[in-house]
């Protein structure tokens, strides 16, 4: 028997509810039959409740889809800024689904705020620091802290041995003549368009060595794959505190905050470079303790310059023309003799150990019947020395041609004769 729901007793025509309440008592099976039609009613209209809820939250959750940063641009306070605002990138739904953030999906949403993704904002920060550099104009503090940690990520995946393809244009010390370094890319030309391998000291006896040393991990930030930085005996905390570059930032920042920055980014420099399996890079010279390169890729490098031992040997060395180890004049590394490093390279199977370190007059200059080349970037060292530059070009066959060069001009210094200079570390 069907009952249909009963009435409301406000309605017109309805009995009073003592008439109901007797009616309903007299007919227990009207009764239960009400009571049951009542049941089903608050299920029908609970049902319509849920279907209408559900209606309206599948509905906001398309409009969240269909237009994410107006929903997000409500909850993020004026104060924040695009750049760092994490949460815009997680609420969109191509992210999320996807789990890959370069989807094309994600790109309207950052052009359509005007916020740049976090690696347009990478390329950026980077073009701009370049930018000013070019100019001669130091990086602020808070921009040098930056880089730092930009570069600190770059360098940690590459290897003690870092592998380069050619090919590539070879240089030797810098140290902090910024004006010489603009010049050596006029010469050799500038990145991308031209791959670079620096040698180490960038720093130290210089003027410039912020702006140096700015300039050349900003470019190796930039072009990671293009520019490759090594370390040398000068990136280190002693020695900078000696020759120049520790008195250099505080004057020109008030603090040694900018020092310490780089400093500890030092650590991170790859000790060594391979060009194309055949020719071995690095700053100083060879170590006694060190036969194969296998050695140095098992060497600890995220340090201060140790006084002794293979890592110290590596970035103090000097070749010589006695045969077999000797004691460096320098008080720290060995020379090595022309055997050493025939041996060594026949070992390694390499063609030539290129190494900076030493100042020679024309810039570069060759030793051990041409399996050892000096090579040194600093035209007229230390503003006085009268010294040629060079740079060494690898091309595609390892074939190898120098380029020399001579100080860039500056106003107000006086010209240099070339003479033979005192000894320099």
């Amino acid at each position: 028997m069907v009952v249909s729901p009963p009435l409301c007793r406000y309605e017109r025509g309805l009995p009073s509810n003592s008439s109901i309440r007797t009616t309903m008592t007299s007919m227990p099976h009207l009764k239960n039959a009400t009571r049951s039609a009542r049941k089903m009613t608050r299920r029908r209209l609970r049902a319509t409740t849920m279907t209408t809820s559900t209606r309206r939250r599948q509905q906001q959750q398309q409009q969240q889809t269909k237009y994410p940063s107006n929903t997000k641009t409500m909850d993020t306070s004026p104060s924040s800024t695009p750049s760092t605002d994490s949460s815009s990138s997680d609420s969109s739904p191509s992210t999320s689904v996807a789990g890959n953030p370069s989807e094309p999906a994600t790109t309207p949403n950052a052009s359509a705020t005007g916020t740049a993704t976090p690696s347009d904002q990478h390329y950026t920060d980077l073009e701009n620091w370049l930018a000013k550099l070019s100019r001669g104009t130091p990086l602020s503090e808070s921009e040098v802290k930056a880089l730092c940690d930009k570069a600190r990520e770059c360098l940690m995946s590459e290897s003690n041995v870092q592998p380069v393809a050619a090919p590539v244009t070879v240089c030797g010390d810098i140290h902090g003549q910024w004006h010489d370094l603009m010049e050596l890319y006029r010469i050799g030309g500038s990145a991308p368009d031209t791959n670079y391998l620096f040698m180490g000291d960038y720093v130290d006896r210089g003027y410039y060595s912020v702006e140096t040393v700015s300039m050349l991990v900003c470019l190796k930030v930039r072009y990671p794959d293009r520019v490759y930085i090594l370390r040398g005996n000068h990136e280190s905390r002693q020695i900078t505190q000696v020759y120049g570059f520790y008195d250099e930032s505080v004057r020109k920042y008030g603090s040694a905050n900018v020092w310490k920055y780089f400093t500890d980014l030092f650590d991170y420099f790859p000790l060594t470079a391979l060009v194309e399996n055949a020719i071995f890079c690095l700053h100083g010279g060879l170590s006694p303790s060190i036969d194969t390169l296998d050695h140095i890729r098992q060497l600890d490098r995220v340090q201060e310059v140790p006084h002794e031992g293979p890592m110290c040997d590596l970035l103090w060395s000097d070749p010589d023309e006695r045969s077999g180890w000797g004691i460096s004049p320098r008080g720290a590394g060995f020379t090595f003799g022309q055997d050493i490093s025939e041996q060594f390279n026949h070992k390694n199977g390499l063609t030539l150990v290129s190494r900076a370190h030493q100042l020679v007059m024309d810039g570069y200059n060759w030793s051990h019947e041409m399996n050892v080349v000096t090579i040194f970037s600093a035209p007229n060292y230390c503003y006085r020395c009268g010294n040629q530059a060079a740079i060494m070009e690898v091309d595609e066959h390892l074939n190898k041609g120098f380029l020399q060069f001579d100080p860039a001009p500056r106003r107000g210094e006086p010209h240099v004769s070339r003479r033979t200079p005192d000894y320099f570390l």
